[in-house]
């Protein structure tokens, strides 16, 4: 599958049919009865540099699949070949040791920073124990990082000697992302990092951290929730539903013509921040469906105003569009064109004008 890419960039992260499945567990003996699919198939190529947008409603599969691709969950199955200096190595066959250079150059920065931060330690310890995990350098050397990481997140550098509780929401967040950048990595994970900010502090935050990718050459992984955010953030965006991509493009494509009908459903609830003008929006009737049983053929047909019979029966594939070959959609409103790949059978305008 071809991917839009940067100019100039090369791929950092290749992921390929990645599945993450949990068991379910019943009676006194504990017996795995079912699986939970929280990611199925997931291949994706991330480029240096980018910023790639995940979104979904929760339980889509986005939290597992940052957590996944970092490691901190070990995938069922799929590959995570990562581009290291000397080349590009498969990270599931790698040995605790050797994986110790994947976490140098990927950080995860998390959705509730309290959390994330040990409240019985000062945040000089917090950071020092990675730098040491990591070797950089003597005590000396590493109390310069530390206070030249809070400088660069704009804190001053003597909060290294306080506890977390001593600070608010936007300034412990800022601690968190200084710390994962402490280590000099290459690719951030960004689980929902401003959804537990005031408004007012996130668009700071996020424009911090679009500095610091342009500073420091940074590639994001952007997971949210927040649609409006993401459009900011993103150079690209996959849209997830029950652990499975059914739309990727450009943030600028994705949001100006979105093709999947989850897709359009989820950004006919973004805002409008204007009383002059009135959305209409589209309400999918029902909830999302269980994730042990998921229902037959596309995952969303069940809750989808376009639904026909073939849907309930095929499950659609990921191809690109025929006149963007960088916007890719798994839906039956698009058929199968040998010659021009992906063209509409069906198309949305028809639906909303009542021509079904």
């Amino acid at each position: 599958m071809s991917e839009a890419k940067l100019s100039g960039s090369q791929p950092l992260f290749e992921i390929k049919n990645l599945k993450k499945y949990y068991p379910v567990l019943s009676g006194f003996l504990r017996k795995t009865t079912g699986w939970v699919k929280a990611l199925e198939d997931v291949s994706l190529t991330i480029w240096a540099g980018e910023t790639v947008g995940v979104v979904g409603e929760s339980g889509c599969g986005k939290t597992t699949f940052g957590k996944t691709i970092m490691l901190l969950q070990h995938p069922t199955s799929g590959e995570l070949r990562f581009h290291f200096p000397e080349g590009p190595r498969e990270l599931t066959t790698m040995s605790s040791k050797d994986l110790l250079s994947f976490r140098r150059r990927v950080q995860m920065i998390f959705q509730d920073p309290f959390s994330a931060l040990n409240p019985s330690k000062r945040i000089f310890d917090s950071f020092d124990e990675p730098l040491r995990v990591h070797g950089h350098g003597n005590p000396k050397e590493r109390k310069d990082i530390i206070a030249q990481s809070l400088e660069m997140v704009n804190l001053n550098p003597d909060y290294m000697y306080r506890y977390p509780h001593e600070f608010s929401g936007g300034q412990r967040q800022r601690i968190c992302i200084a710390r994962a950048l402490c280590i000099d990595p290459e690719m951030v994970i960004c689980d929902e990092p401003v959804s537990a900010l005031d408004v007012s502090i996130q668009a700071q935050v996020l424009n911090l951290m679009k500095d610091l990718q342009r500073q420091l050459g940074l590639t994001y992984v952007f997971i949210a929730h927040d649609l409006s955010v993401v459009q900011y953030m993103s150079d690209r965006i996959m849209v997830m539903y029950l652990g499975k991509i059914v739309e990727m493009a450009d943030s600028l494509s994705l949001y100006d013509a979105p093709k999947h009908p989850y897709t359009e459903a989820l950004l006919s609830a973004v805002p409008i921040p204007s009383i002059d003008v009135k959305k209409k929006r589209i309400i999918l009737e029902g909830d999302v469906p269980s994730p042990i049983h998921k229902p037959s053929g596309c995952s969303f047909h069940t809750r989808c105003r376009y639904a026909m019979e073939i849907c309930s029966v095929n499950e659609p594939k990921l191809v690109p569009l025929a006149d963007s070959p960088t916007h890719f959609v798994a839906c039956h409103l698009y058929g199968d064109d040998s010659k021009n790949g992906v063209t509409p059978i069906l198309t949305m305008e028809k639906h909303r004008e009542g021509n079904l």
